[in-house]
């Protein structure tokens, strides 16, 4: 449903001309925006009394020296209050959520036009145009100013060798700063989360990004600046094993798109405590609606994957690798726990020539094989590759009823590889397959315009642990207040050997975490995704029935969702209901916790529980870890102990 008032105010242009301050209001009235339109435009965002945050500047400039501040007089301007209800195909974290906000639009004499939209929970803007058939853009201003003695959240890019600063995986760890600790050439990717001194907590980026470059950010004396990637002129291939296309000369201007369009949002999330980030939906409202006229064949699945552990199984008749037999028994394995799908990662293909399958795999035979045990199969791809092989690589996916792809290794966020991005959602949903993206900036609203999209990579997840220490419990804690914000994650958690900090190893083939069993299993509900894929070594799951039951049960789209506690980097408590259950999870970082939760919040809920919690030697033996069923007299509050690294699973039966 959508209400709108259009307008509530327009003004004739001689008066138009005349103000140059304007004010807008959240539907609540908890936020307002004061802009400014003389000479410069600027704005400034309030809660109550207090200033969160401001930008001294907004404009764009066109290669032609075309700029918007040239001429910031206001032919009309409009204030509309919009309320809409949007049923997400893929309910990854409710199954409605709401859209409703206050707009203020200006319409320059020259051509630009400026919308503001301000929520209960945030704010967001972008630039217009109306020049015709194409305009060239040199340059966007954004600016983000704030309470110096703020703390940030980021994940700084290191710079890789012979490749410009531009090229990132987007997977690097998030850590919290002091703002003055920041180099000013640190540069980081969208979402920032920021801590003020007011107890306001802020979350920036970009959102429904198309037919541009994404925003990265950059420290500047005053606050952080969106930096875009400008145009790609050269591209050279890259050699090893996965061949990328890197840019080795740049154009002098960030895009070549329609002179008639809106550009990508500028969104500001606004939070008076930590635990209202999680769930707030801003960046993806923003997201463009989708134009597909039939979602129903879209589907939440739960998977395995076998990259991270190498195909390294154990107790099996066959020797283990990328054969038929091998992804047999892991379909066997999916059958019997209740998951849906199974990955073929890297290798099950040529990497270069998507209809070259592995001489060792009987396709027809493996096709067959998961069909009859109501198994689906989702196949990985190099993007380069499958770039080149679209129509022909996923005509004959469509024939072998694969459901869902898997395409790696972009690596960038310019405007061609955005484009990439939409033209491979088209063509999966015009053969009904949904698509998920590694290698991937955030989805930041992409979700919403395609719900095929069924998740993206953009963290540093699981695979870290084969070759790194990164990944810690407080990164793991930290993703839920920062990159999850954007939308589903593809993380991959459910690794079975646990270590605890000082005992944790980097071991490929054969990985363990740091932190907790309970910490991994809490990661299923804890985190976004429609689409969770379980990394653990199956051998050793086919050992723990039990466990991987309660894994195998946990559902991966919700009908609503409570962040019931929580503070950035620290830990985290998820509640979701699905039907009359309730899934509550919790994430610790590396300082032993005890809580209680406030299970009178969960509506329509029993008495009966199912639980995972840390064990009473989960502080040295991370394995150790607790399963049971119990009747609860009172559901007002329980106690939970986390061990450092630790977390726990509460799943609570409906009345």
């Amino acid at each position: 449903m959508r209400y709108l008032i259009l307008p509530l105010l327009l003004l004739t242009s001689w008066h138009a001309l005349a103000q140059k301050t304007y004010w807008l209001f959240s539907p609540d009235s908890s936020l307002r925006l004061q802009i400014n339109g003389d000479k410069k435009l600027s704005y400034q965002l309030y809660a109550g009394d207090i200033m969160l945050m401001q930008s001294s500047a907004i404009d764009l400039q066109l290669q032609n020296g075309k700029k918007m501040s040239d001429d910031l007089s206001v032919r009309k301007h409009y204030i509309r209050k919009i309320q809409d209800t949007i049923w997400p195909p893929l309910a990854y974290r409710k199954k409605m959520v709401m859209d409703k906000y206050t707009e203020l639009e200006l319409d320059f004499r020259s051509g630009f036009r400026l919308q503001f939209r301000l929520y209960n929970n945030g704010m967001a803007y972008c630039i217009g145009a109306a020049f015709g058939d194409s305009m060239i853009v040199k340059k966007e201003i954004a600016g983000f100013e704030f309470d110096k003695a703020a703390e940030i959240w980021m994940a700084a890019i290191d710079k890789r060798m012979d490749q410009d600063r531009f090229h990132t995986s987007y997977e690097a760890v998030y850590k919290k700063h002091a703002w003055v600790s920041i180099a000013d050439t640190a540069l980081t990717y969208a979402p920032v989360t920021i801590s003020l001194p007011t107890g306001y907590h802020l979350a920036i980026s970009d959102a429904n990004l198309y037919d541009y470059p994404g925003m990265f950010l950059q420290k500047t004396g005053v606050g952080l600046e969106g930096v875009f990637a400008a145009y790609p002129l050269k591209e050279a291939q890259t050699k090893g094993e996965f061949p990328q296309a890197v840019v080795t000369e740049r154009a002098e201007y960030i895009a070549r798109t329609s002179g008639k369009r809106m550009l990508p949002w500028r969104a500001v999330m606004v939070a008076k405590q930590d635990r209202e980030l999680p769930n707030n939906d801003l960046f993806y409202v923003l997201g463009e609606p989708t134009s597909l006229k039939d979602v129903s064949w879209l589907k939440p699945a739960k998977g395995t994957d076998e990259w991270i552990t190498g195909i390294n199984l154990f107790n099996v008749p066959f020797v283990a690798g990328l054969n038929t037999a091998s992804y047999k028994y892991y379909i066997d394995f999916a059958a019997k726990f209740g998951f849906d799908q199974i990955m073929l990662d890297a290798g099950w293909s040529d990497y270069l020539d998507l209809t070259k399958v592995n001489p060792d795999i009987d396709m027809p035979a493996l096709l067959q094989y998961a069909r009859e045990r109501n198994v689906n199969l989702m196949l990985w791809t190099l993007c380069s590759t499958l770039d080149k092989q679209l129509d022909r690589a996923l005509d004959q996916f469509a024939a072998w009823g694969v459901h869902s792809i898997m395409t790696d290794f972009m690596d960038r966020d310019d405007q061609p590889t955005v484009n990439f991005y939409h033209r491979v959602a088209k063509a999966c949903a015009e053969r009904k397959i949904a698509v998920m993206f590694h290698g991937a900036f955030p989805p930041k609203g992409l979700n919403r315009t395609w719900p095929n999209i069924i998740t993206h990579e953009g963290v540093l997840g699981s695979e870290w642990n084969i070759w790194s220490e990164l990944v810690t419990p407080e990164h793991d804690v930290a993703i839920a207040y920062t990159r999850m914000l954007a939308g589903p994650l593809d993380y991959e958690p459910g690794l079975l050997l646990n270590a605890q900090k000082g005992q944790f190893r980097p071991v490929g083939n054969n990985p363990m975490s740091r932190g907790t069993r309970s910490h991994q299993l809490a990661m299923f509900v804890v985190y976004d995704s429609p689409l969770q894929i379980f990394s653990g070594n199956i051998s050793q799951g086919m050992l723990e029935p039990e466990f991987m039951q309660l894994l195998g049960s946990i559902p991966t789209s919700w009908d609503e969702t409570k962040i019931l506690d929580g503070k950035i980097g620290e830990y985290i408590v998820t509640a979701r209901r699905k039907g009359d259950e309730w899934y509550v999870a919790g994430l610790n970082n590396e300082t032993a916790r005890d809580i209680e939760l406030p299970l009178n919040e969960l509506t329509g809920h029993g008495n009966g529980l199912v639980y995972c919690e840390d064990g009473v030697n989960a502080h040295r033996y991370a394995g150790d870890h607790k399963l049971g069923k119990k009747n609860i007299e009172s559901l007002k509050n329980i106690p939970v102990h986390m061990a450092p690294g630790g977390g726990f699973l509460y799943k609570v039966a409906g009345e």
